[in-house]
């Protein structure tokens, strides 16, 4: 297949907004992309502006390859360990409070049971990295824990050997915050300093096709660190043209309604130039130009109300699917 744009994923002809995990448009250069950082066991960095299809990749590899699925969308606040554990040191506090007031009132009891002592290891949560490298140790086992997978749902259908990881929008982060996820991504180890556990991705009948593969995806909002970029598979992603977002929405229109016919061809030829219109205008008044999704917003809205670009509703379905009342961008 050609083209190099994804879109969410619609599981019903009614629920277009869902991410994608079984449509994605893939081009040669992304294909070789995956296999380059699969091959080299470096992280995939995807650039490009929000809607190009950045964070619908992981999905979508993870579902053909039938591997497992694990993601972390970062924030101002997320922190490098965040990928790997969290430790609840308020609860572990409140916990030794509560036990040792428990504590001093049963001593006092002349029947009183020896004190449980407090685990450590029951207020470590694994991120997912931990789950990707050792989802055994993740989920507890031999340690008496019962962790359940974020993405039980998800994962209970797919191979325990190979995992895929999403680290969304990591410009948003601490400049500091890439460069510290070097070393456990390059050396596949990391240790859990709360507990002492050491923990290591374990070999897997994957291993051969790479084993696992972490994509991560910046707005550029931010310059990453040299250092980090070094360990990267790069890959600038651009926003879809006329011709792509017409093969997006024929493979979407597939699985939502089972056919795209020549109406169907027809109208998201005329949306897609639209979109395009849109975005040149958005962009010259400073605004956020719509993206892919809210493309097929519109185009499922018009699909189900019988309105094209023609139409006298189709200037108040743009305003509530693509442009949304839009402010400036600072």
């Amino acid at each position: 297949m050609s083209g190099e744009d994804p879109t969410l994923e619609p599981r019903s002809s009614h629920s277009p907004d869902l991410r994608a995990d079984s449509v994605y448009i893939m081009s040669e250069r992304i294909d070789l992309a995956v296999k380059v950082a699969l091959a080299t066991g470096r992280p995939l960095l995807l650039r490009g502006e929000p809607g190009s299809g950045k964070s619908s990749l992981a999905p979508y590899i993870a579902h053909d390859r039938g591997w497992r699925y694990y993601e972390h969308v970062v924030t101002s606040r997320t922190a490098g360990k965040d990928l790997l554990w969290t430790y609840d040191h308020v609860r572990r506090l409140s916990d030794a409070q509560v036990r040792g007031a428990g504590a001093a009132a049963a001593a006092a009891a002349a029947a009183a049971e020896p004190a449980v002592e407090l685990r450590d290891e029951d207020y470590v949560t694994p991120g997912p990295l931990w789950w990707a490298f050792d989802p055994r140790s993740a989920a507890g086992d031999g340690t008496g824990l019962r962790r359940v997978d974020p993405f039980e749902d998800l994962n209970e259908r797919r191979s325990p050997d190979g995992s895929v990881v999403l680290i969304d929008e990591i410009d948003k982060a601490d400049p500091d915050m890439p460069n510290s996820l070097l070393v456990p991504l390059g050396s596949e180890w990391f240790l859990v300093q709360e507990t002492g556990q050491v923990i290591r991705r374990q070999p897997t009948a994957a291993d051969a096709e790479g084993g696992y593969l972490v994509i991560i995806t910046t707005n550029e909002e931010r310059e990453l660190p040299q250092a980090f970029l070094r360990r990267c598979v790069v890959l600038a992603l651009e926003a879809p043209d006329a011709p792509r977002l017409v093969r997006i929405a024929e493979a979407h229109f597939r699985l939502a309604y089972g056919a795209f016919t020549p109406d169907d061809q027809s109208l998201t030829e005329e949306l897609a130039a639209a979109l395009l219109t849109t975005r040149a205008q958005a962009r010259d008044k400073g605004m956020r130009p719509p993206n892919t999704a809210e493309f097929l917003d519109a185009l499922h809205a018009c699909k189900q109300l019988a309105i094209d670009t023609r139409d006298p509703r189709w200037e108040q379905l743009k305003e509530l699917t693509l442009l949304k009342s839009q402010q400036p961008e600072a």
